[in-house]
């Protein structure tokens, strides 16, 4: 499984980016895709998830300081999840990573994807 993010910037506060996540390999069994980050000096935090039940149920996951900004969605035609970031904060900036969960519970990460929100 390979984990491929792009869409990282420079963007002034109050802007918007669009990250993207794909995700190519041996996929069938990747149950859930999330997006976490790390600011310089800080250990990396989760940011936002999307999931899949047993029974096809989507459900997104965010953590409380992006909620309401930032929206997960994905087009599984194309194996790619989006990370909609609006009204982005300095304090957003960070390397983004994505993360594909294996339904064992293992985690593919990708090499992450720079974010800098100037203010």
């Amino acid at each position: 499984v390979q984990v491929v993010e792009s869409g990282g910037g420079l963007v002034e506060a109050g802007g918007s980016l669009r990250l993207s996540c794909t995700v190519s390999g041996s996929i069938f069994d990747i149950n859930g895709m999330s997006w976490f980050r790390q600011a310089p000096g800080n250990e990396r935090e989760f940011a936002a998830a999307i999931r899949r039940s047993s029974n096809g149920t989507t459900y997104t996951y965010y953590t409380d300081s992006v909620k309401g900004r930032f929206t997960n969605s994905r087009d599984d035609a194309k194996n790619t999840l989006y990370l909609q970031m609006n009204v982005l904060k300095p304090e957003d900036t960070a390397v983004y990573y994505c993360a594909a969960t294996h339904n064992t519970g293992y985690d593919y990460w990708g090499q992450g994807t720079q974010v800098t929100v100037s203010s």
